[in-house]
């Protein structure tokens, strides 16, 4: 038998076992390769009463009660209660049931709706299959799995026992198909694009590393699928989305995980003005679909997605630095501003190498963790994504904006950058930012410059993280509770 964590004796595993070897002995076979189900149970509890059902799923209670019985099985969508009766199974059959049944094996019961003098929706059992046999045990019913570590590494226990688990991730898969609906009725097709790369760029982070034997060479994990599916839209295609694995070498707490889920989507010949308005339609059908009120309770705050702000973030940095954030050139100078202000101490900034990097780092600790509610942030130095466009304007401002939610970014979208000219000299600056020691500069790509070269069309993107908004729209407190099978040490 495997290891883990679920408690067995040595007793209950050989009980469990002779069980086994019982219903073999009576079925020819324990873990049986099919039952015909007429319906799921979520599809039964629909029917009027009298309606004869078919129905699986793993039985998680069961009470006797001489010779009548009840019990209950599960599947992912719900429970049902069914009950049977030594007079209508037979002695012997029923008797089987009662000896060789545990909770966690899977059945299959044949028979007829009915609701019970207490209203309960119930199935008449007129025959069941035992189809599989678990030989070890549930987690106490009462109590449930409660060790979160337990719970990431036997995820399937989790599911079975906590209902709030089970409800987060079912509707976190449901919100990612409702997703991928949203972008087709749109217009929008679903591509796919490499996860081991030459280069692993399109965001500001350190890229985990691997091997290629065959070609005997280091590939790196993407970190954004952006710049393969910017080449799509200049081939031709015209609106594209991935919804992508990406894969971030960088610290971890409740919303970063080192191995997430994002959709980015690129559309040809629109601005970021035309993507925050299809940015928010999605936002809140989803949250409609989902919640079934745009009023959602997120760890004690309601959040409101009937209405957002907007935010103009080189306006809040001036105000926050009490200077213009575009004039500043010089690293050095910024962090001793910083200082001499009393906002940080010089021990926090000195490893900040470049001036992007320092921003951000004050706006995460200054700004971001204040806003609650839902908020488009827009308007930002060029010096801080070497991909997005340049403002018609004001050549030092980007068209560019993020959406937050409860000191969240949940995506960040722009105009695209499709002037080669000035691709190249961004992704020079960044390597001038990696050559002074920034792990987390955008990573240069001539290969991607190469491809501007022959010209793309007006583009705009956007990149959504689905782990955080499941995290806000299903109420739970980290990205692990909404993601199936979390990577653990």
């Amino acid at each position: 038998m495997a290891e883990n964590n679920t408690n067995i004796s040595t007793n209950e595993l050989e009980a469990r076992l002779q069980k086994a070897e019982n219903i073999k002995q009576r079925d020819g076979v324990v873990w049986k390769d099919k039952f015909d189900r007429s319906h799921k149970i979520i599809e039964a509890r629909e029917l009027p009463d009298d309606t004869p059902v078919m129905l699986a799923g793993r039985v998680t209670a069961l009470r006797w009660l001489g010779k009548l019985m009840f019990g209950r099985i599960y599947d992912i969508e719900g429970e049902i209660q069914f009950s049977m009766s030594r007079e209508e199974l037979g002695e012997e059959t029923y008797k089987f049931m009662k000896a060789n049944v545990d909770l966690g094996d899977f059945i299959g019961i044949t028979g007829t709706l009915y609701h019970t003098t207490a209203g309960e929706l119930t199935v008449k059992v007129s025959h069941y299959d035992i189809l599989a046999k678990a030989l070890r045990p549930l987690p106490e019913k009462f109590h449930g799995l409660t060790d979160m570590e337990t719970r990431y590494r036997q995820r399937y226990l989790d599911i079975i026992s906590n209902p709030e688990a089970r409800n987060a991730l079912l509707g976190r898969f449901k919100m990612t198909q409702n997703l991928r609906d949203f972008m087709n009725r749109n217009g929008f097709l679903e591509i796919e694009t490499p996860i081991m790369q030459n280069i692993a760029s399109g965001a500001a982070a350190k890229p985990f590393t691997t091997h290629h034997n065959a070609l005997n060479a280091d590939f790196q994990l993407r970190i954004s699928p952006e710049l393969f599916l910017k080449q799509a839209i200049g081939a031709g295609f015209d609106r594209v989305y991935e919804v992508a694995k990406d894969f971030r070498n960088e610290g971890m707490d409740a919303m970063h995980l080192q191995e997430f889920t994002m959709i980015e989507w690129y559309a040809a010949y629109w601005d970021y003005h035309r993507n925050i308005e299809f940015t928010w339609n999605m936002v809140q059908e989803l949250i409609q679909k989902a919640r079934g009120t745009l009023q959602i309770e997120y760890q004690g705050t309601t959040l409101d997605f009937s209405k957002y702000e907007m935010i103009d973030y080189t306006a809040k940095m001036n105000e926050l630095f009490g200077c213009d954030i575009l004039e500043f050139n010089d690293v050095d100078v910024l962090r001793q501003k910083l200082v001499d202000e009393g906002m940080f101490p010089m021990s926090e900034l000195e490893d900040l190498k470049s001036i992007p990097t320092l921003v951000d780092y004050v706006y995460k600790r200054k700004i971001r963790n204040l806003i609650v509610q839902p908020t488009f942030l827009y308007n930002y130095p060029t010096y801080m994504v070497p991909l997005a466009r340049h403002n018609s304007e004001d050549d030092r401002r980007l068209d560019m904006y993020q959406l937050l939610v409860a000191g969240g970014e949940l995506c960040k979208g722009y105009s695209e950058l499709v002037n080669p000219i000035q691709q190249l000299a961004a992704f020079e600056e960044q390597a001038k930012n990696i050559a002074g020691g920034e792990e987390e500069a955008f990573n240069p790509d001539n290969d991607f410059v190469r491809a501007m070269e022959h010209d793309f069309p007006p583009i705009s993107g956007v990149g959504m993280g689905i782990d955080r908004l499941a995290m806000i729209v299903f109420n739970q407190p980290t990205a692990r509770d909404v993601v199936l099978f979390p990577i653990m040490k």
